[in-house]
């Protein structure tokens, strides 16, 4: 049995000693950091709660407002689309909003768009007219810089058109568009393919020759898409709509021409209307908004969500 190196066994004391009291200030560096890091997610978690509440409260006082006569205003604005602000959720609560409080005199569409969704622009038009069927109140459809394609399928359904001289209007077509990769794959050496179970279920695939047969598949129902847009601005405009062979090309036009052509009926603002149409100077806006802390939520987004996740998750390997 040899004996133990009296020196050897201190200097191995000593290193055990080393490691455990750096390990001791590691662990106690990631309990403050980790304290740290609940603290500032807590604060920020209270901040958006607290911000959350205030907007609420804003929105209360101004329902509590609109209780006395007054114009009900919802805005159109931007592309319109299921993941977009102008969507036909957001619309539709709050048309419904608007229509249902018996201090709106009328309701006032104010609409600067580039058009966008055919179904979400159906919706809201065949909401617009289901509500004013029901309620019997008039609605006005105010267009600023651009009220084109899907926006003008929803501004049809007011009673009345207002424009700028300037405004665009119209676009009353159907559109689908894509690219088509073949010639680049071929030049770089790549092969496409592509497993089906049907035989158009690769239709139009941006990464198989053109195929002829589902073109005109495709024609056909864009062109059953675009029948169904005509017949609504026929059914809104009625006989004020002076058709040519122009009208539902896809064309637009400014204001000025949109009224000659029966396409909208006078030159107007949202304020000019409230003032003297309606007879309710008094606007109330209706339209369904994200509040602070919803957007301060967004712009935090995924990368904010991954690191509370982590943070947590450290915490709770830790104990």
């Amino acid at each position: 049995m040899s004996a133990v190196d009296p020196l050897h066994a201190d200097n191995l004391s000593a290193t055990q000693n080393a490691l455990l009291s750096q390990f001791a200030r590691a662990y106690l560096d990631q309990q403050k950091s980790d304290r740290r890091w609940r603290w500032f997610w807590r604060i920020v978690w209270m901040g958006l709660a607290v911000v959350a509440i205030w907007s609420s409260a804003q929105s209360m006082h101004a329902v509590n407002a609109a209780s006395t006569p007054h114009t009900a205003l919802v805005e159109v604005r931007g592309e319109i689309g299921g993941e977009s602000e102008a969507n036909a959720d957001n619309l539709l609560a709050a048309l419904r909003s608007a229509f249902e409080d018996k201090g709106a005199q009328a309701v006032v569409l104010r609409i600067n768009s580039p058009g966008g969704s055919p179904v979400q622009a159906g919706l809201v038009n065949d909401e617009v007219l289901r509500l004013k069927a029901l309620h019997k109140k008039k609605v006005y459809a105010v267009c600023e810089e651009m009220c084109a394609s899907a926006a003008y399928y929803i501004a049809v359904s007011a009673d009345q058109i207002y424009v700028d001289k300037a405004s665009i209007v119209g676009s009353i077509g159907v559109l689908m568009d894509g690219f088509g990769f073949t010639g680049i794959m071929d030049k770089v050496g790549v092969e496409r393919r592509l497993l089906t179970a049907g035989a158009n279920k690769g239709m139009l695939d941006p990464f198989s020759p053109r195929n002829e047969h589902h073109e005109e598949l495709a024609h056909a129902m864009l062109n059953q898409i675009h029948q169904q847009f005509i017949a609504v601005v026929r059914q809104g405009r009625g006989k004020r709509l002076k058709e040519s062979s122009d009208t539902f090309s896809g064309l637009f036009w400014n204001g000025q021409q949109a009224i000659e052509l029966g396409l909208a009926d006078h030159l107007g603002s949202l304020d000019q209307i409230a003032r003297d149409v309606v007879k309710a100077e008094d606007i109330i806006d209706y339209t369904q908004k994200e509040n602070i802390a919803e957007r301060l939520a967004k712009r935090f987004g995924a990368a904010v969500g991954a690191g509370a996740v982590k943070s947590m998750r450290s915490t709770v390997s830790m104990h």
